[in-house]
């Protein structure tokens, strides 16, 4: 039975309705599902009593958007177990998603202004549960004929980072992300257990010390953009500071940008299981430390 830990809906830049993924889930045999949605937990609850319907255990999940801002680098961290709708996850992540809607509307206006055919109404129909994502403007540049595809030399041009002195692409807008630190504690705060997400395709994996005062309890090692050298360096910090060694497929559907199969990253039944007695021991420590706080 396959294990995926790193899936998104609809909810936030996925193509898949949880239904749909649910469809997906099945074919492929898989047993434990984790929906980690960008920054929201919306509908988790409901989607764990659909997968108790069906036979899939749905863990409830999220990755936030977080940042290094000593070092200059996004860091994503996954949370699993967490408590859906819980107020320290929503007080981090619900500016996030306001600030990411004011940033999409304003690449949406200088595509237009730059003489791009398209309307923000025609890009908010592609939109997901929280939001606007490039994805979405990407799929109204395609509808009025501009690309045939998502992720090509278009999105390259508009969205460029503008890295190695070159400029940025007319949509670049950046994102204020929120500390990577401060999104541990709050998936713990909100009973989760936090794990670092694909540090080898991000570069994040300087922060890891700082990560683990926090509370990291977990590193992602299988994930389409690790090669085996950044597999090895991210057990190699597992094993220095007692992670547990998790994996995706990251599995955004038909907004991947390449094909992926859900389930292909499977880090097995024995890490849900980790994940699960570290949580445990997550909540028999903090009833340790209040009590001695008392």
């Amino acid at each position: 039975m396959k294990v995926e830990l790193h899936c998104h809906t609809n909810v936030s830049d996925g193509s898949s309705s949880f239904e749909e993924l649910l469809e997906v889930a099945k074919r492929e045999s898989i047993g434990h599902l984790a929906i980690t949605n960008h920054d929201t937990t919306m509908r988790l609850q409901e989607m764990v009593e659909r997968g108790k319907e069906i036979g899939i255990e749905i863990i409830p999940g999220i990755e936030v958007s977080g940042y290094d801002f000593a070092r200059g680098r996004r860091v994503h961290i996954l949370g699993y177990f967490v408590e859906p709708g819980h107020k320290a996850l929503e007080d981090l992540c619900n500016p996030l998603i306001e600030k990411r809607n004011a940033a999409s509307e304003k690449m949406v206006e200088r595509l237009i202004h730059a003489g791009y055919r398209i309307t923000w109404e025609q890009v908010s129909k592609f939109r997901g549960g929280t939001g606007v994502y490039k994805q979405h403007i990407m799929l109204a540049l395609r509808e009025s004929g501009y690309t045939d595809s998502i992720y090509g030399d278009l999105y390259k041009k508009i969205f460029s980072r503008g890295l190695n002195g070159e400029e940025p692409g007319i949509a670049f807008i950046p994102m204020e992300y929120v500390d990577a630190i401060l999104a541990v504690k709050a998936i713990r705060a909100a009973g989760g257990v936090p794990v670092l997400a694909h540090p080898g395709q991000y570069g994040s994996f300087e922060i890891i010390p700082d990560l683990v005062k926090a509370g990291l309890e977990g590193i992602e090692v299988l994930h389409p953009h690790h090669g085996h050298a950044e597999e090895e360096r991210a057990i190699s910090y597992a094993d220095q500071y007692n992670l547990i060694k998790t994996g995706g497929s990251d599995f955004h559907g038909d907004y991947g940008e390449k094909p992926i199969r859900l389930g292909s990253m499977s880090p097995g039944t024995e890490c849900v299981n980790a994940l699960k007695l570290r949580k445990k021991s997550m909540a028999i420590n903090d009833v340790v430390l209040k009590n001695i706080d008392l």
